[in-house]
């Protein structure tokens, strides 16, 4: 049977269930917030909204875009212009123009007061830190691009982005953009600090950090503070702390094939000594075991068997809860990953470093507004990733009639589902500010 080709001038969205995340918006008075944080002004009249064009960057981000020629995917969005009531979508140059206009000033500005409106809005305090950073190859002469440590793409210039997550909630709270031949902890004190001002004034009452983060200046600043701050931190493999390892004689087995030990260290340039929480894992047993194996020497295998985990704290928990809870830094691992698989946070760029780091720091908050939809609008268990949801939820069939009641959405959805949607759509009549989040419904 031959099929023929008719068009039509209807205005009909495959997105049609982004205004869930329309609801969203609104309940949070995000243009009324997005107009007091202090974004550039446009020097034409001719040019779009700057709210509009972050809520759109927002909009084409959820949608898939994975490069800013992909913004077009929104631009031709009929439906999803009058859901979000604009005049006209922006083009793939209108945000690269803007992004253009932020500078250092205006970065520390603008996302000091984004972030800390964003935690304003939450029910809660008492947060987990966690400190990671991220290697984003470039492939063109972007400023700040650098040639360091790149486990992908050896050799490959890049930038390496400091990243703070706010573990109890699955949250962002800063992101430094860095070019690419920076260490993890350069310039650390200065991003911790501005981190915890973008909590709004909310308590911290820990920092997990990998060995990049290992340093005696890290230490004492945390130590020392006016407001000290709990840590655990892991170790370098330096030869002293292997030397620790292996001569540790009492271990406590916790399960089948892994044991723990403490002890304390001070290096040569340290005031005070340490604790240290050990642990070995048998490889036999546990064939996936985290890890290092010991060599102190060549052609050592005294210890082939095991790898070796070592990590400082001061805290005074037992061994044990500070394992358990170092144990959950590795979250922040999975959040990078789907930051560049489903929010391409390592894709969009232009030539300036610091609109990259503005670019950087609106997908962050993309992440964040679609963490806090999945907690209290979707409400399970699973946190489904973007992808998940983009299929799932936001993409529906529909258009927009106008009838006697006013505008109404029609959303192209079986029977089945429309009772799970209708759902959905309820629950914004019990959300008001500050929200109550929960990874555990």
């Amino acid at each position: 049977m031959s099929l023929k080709i008719e068009f039509s001038d209807d205005k009909i969205s495959p997105w049609s269930g982004f205004v869930l995340m329309k609801q969203l918006l609104s309940k949070l008075e995000m243009e009324s917030a997005l107009n007091n944080i202090g974004l550039p002004v446009q020097g034409s009249n001719r040019g779009h909204d700057p709210i509009q064009l972050i809520i759109n960057f927002w909009l084409s981000v959820w949608s898939g875009a994975s490069c800013f020629e992909h913004t077009e995917v929104t631009r031709h969005d009929e439906v999803l212009k009058d859901i979000f009531e604009w005049d006209t979508m922006p083009g793939h140059k209108s945000y690269q123009r803007y992004f253009n206009k932020f500078d250092q000033a205006k970065n520390h500005e603008v996302f000091t007061n984004l972030y800390q409106w964003f935690f304003s809005n939450l029910h809660f305090d008492n947060y987990t830190l966690d400190f990671d950073s991220s290697v984003i190859t470039r492939y063109g002469e972007q400023e700040g691009v650098a040639k360091g440590y790149n486990p992908t793409k050896p050799g490959r210039k890049s930038h390496h982005p400091l990243i703070a997550f706010v573990a109890d909630s699955r949250m962002i709270s800063n992101c430094w953009n860095r070019p690419g031949n920076t260490g993890s902890a350069n310039n650390f004190l200065s991003f911790m600090e501005d981190t915890i001002d973008n909590l709004s004034n909310k308590k911290v009452g820990l920092i997990r950090a990998d060995s990049g983060f290992y340093s005696k200046e890290i230490f004492d600043y945390m130590e020392n503070r006016s407001t000290p701050l709990n840590y655990i931190i892991a170790c370098r493999f330096i030869r002293p702390l292997k030397v620790k390892m292996a001569t540790q004689a009492s271990w406590l087995k916790i399960d089948n094939g892994l044991e723990i030990s403490e002890s304390t260290y001070k290096a040569n340039n340290w005031e005070q000594p340490r604790r240290i929480i050990m642990i070995r894992q048998k490889i036999s047993d546990r064939p996936k075991a985290a890890g290092k194996q010991l060599k102190l020497f060549e052609d050592d295998y005294r210890w082939q068997n095991y790898r070796f985990s070592c990590f400082i704290t001061n805290l005074s928990l037992p061994a044990k809860q500070v394992y358990d809870l170092y144990r959950g830094r590795a979250d922040s691992e999975n959040r990078i990953k789907e930051l560049k698989y489903d929010y391409s946070f390592d894709s969009f760029n232009v030539n300036s470093f610091w609109a990259n780091e503005a670019i950087m720091n609106f997908i962050m908050m993309a992440y964040n507004l679609m963490s806090l939809f999945r907690q209290v609008v979707i409400g399970t268990k699973i946190q489904n990733f973007l992808k998940t949801l983009r299929y799932k939820v936001f993409s529906i069939a529909g258009y927009i009639e106008n009838t006697d009641k006013g505008r109404v959405l029609k959303l192209n959805l079986k029977s089945t589902r429309r009772t799970a949607f209708e759902g959905l759509w309820g629950k914004y009549q019990n959300i008001s500010t500050p929200i109550l989040v929960s990874l555990d419904p």
